[in-house]
């Protein structure tokens, strides 16, 4: 039985892990995230890459509540949370960036820290990602069509919603039909947990799949603890880190009331709006 978690007061805890968030993008559950954001007060709150999308970043659409995310981040920051923000591939412009810290929040490529006397090893994962590394135009290519596939399965889930119907995921089942999805996704779990016994890591928390999961794996060498945050387009998942233990925290397991913001998908005002796309096109270039 899945556990749920009714917050009547924000949760404090070590920890907070959220990947592949694609800020920018349709596919984007903003609004959720920010709701997720806005019930915990963690000590650390690490972005492991793939946040704001700047490989699809468009000049006329980005939202409020995208924007809100970005500020409640900044927030948190400000408030004494130490934010690490971990580069991915849509957002490796950040990359020339990494190493620096402003106040609480660092951007870096990778991060081992110390958990209660075991090792952690945090990045995003896509160092493992051959389509990335050797054809990036292709790669590129391929989140675009994901978007659209995004963009199509809203499209349907509206309707089967207006039916009283349960919502289906089009990526996810070709994910889970297409037998060298599967294996990719196997053979990169396994990898990461291979480097990470080998350099005596306990734990080994990536992102990139849009696959969440916590398993323990275990080799002639020795064992570790993968762990993947998952994402904020489909999946709607978290990692939280708190008294010695990992958890997988989904959005849809969290009784959370959203307050409508009538603003929430309006595009942001003319000088916020003018600040994102002055910072990405930057990065673009």
């Amino acid at each position: 039985m899945k556990p749920t978690y009714i917050l009547t007061q924000k949760r404090h805890i070590d920890i907070a892990v959220i990947s592949d968030v694609h800020l920018g993008t349709f596919g984007c559950h903003s609004k959720e995230l920010l709701l997720y954001l806005n019930s915990i007060a963690p000590k650390t709150l690490i972005l492991n890459g793939d946040i704001i999308d700047i490989w699809q970043f468009r000049k006329n659409y980005f939202p409020k509540s995208h924007l809100k995310v970005i500020q409640k981040i900044i927030s948190l920051s400000a408030s004494g949370t130490e934010v690490i923000y971990l580069t991915g591939n849509h957002d490796e412009m950040l990359r020339k960036f990494s190493d620096i810290k402003i106040g609480n929040l660092s951007v870096v490529d990778k991060k081992v820290m110390d958990l209660d006397g075991k090792k952690a090893w945090f990045f995003h994962g896509d160092v493992f990602d051959v389509s990335i590394q050797k054809a990036k135009w292709l790669a590129k290519l391929g989140g675009w069509g994901y978007d659209l596939l995004i963009l199509l399965n809203q499209f349907i889930n509206f309707w089967l919603i207006k039916f009283k119907r349960e919502k289906f995921s089009l990526s996810k089942k070709i994910k889970n039909s297409v037998k060298k999805a599967v294996k990719y996704i196997q053979d990169f779990e396994n990898v990461a947990a291979d480097l990470a016994i080998e350099n005596g890591y306990k734990y080994v928390i990536c992102g990139h799949i849009h696959q969440p999961q916590m398993i323990r794996k275990v080799n002639k060498d020795g064992t570790c603890l993968y762990l993947n945050s998952g994402d904020w387009v489909e999946n709607l998942t978290a990692l939280e880190y708190e008294n010695k233990k990992w958890n997988l925290i989904k959005f849809d397991d969290l009784d959370l009331t959203h307050k409508k913001d009538e603003n929430d998908d309006k595009p942001s005002d003319s000088n916020d709006l003018l600040t994102a796309i002055t910072i990405i096109s930057k990065l673009k270039g």
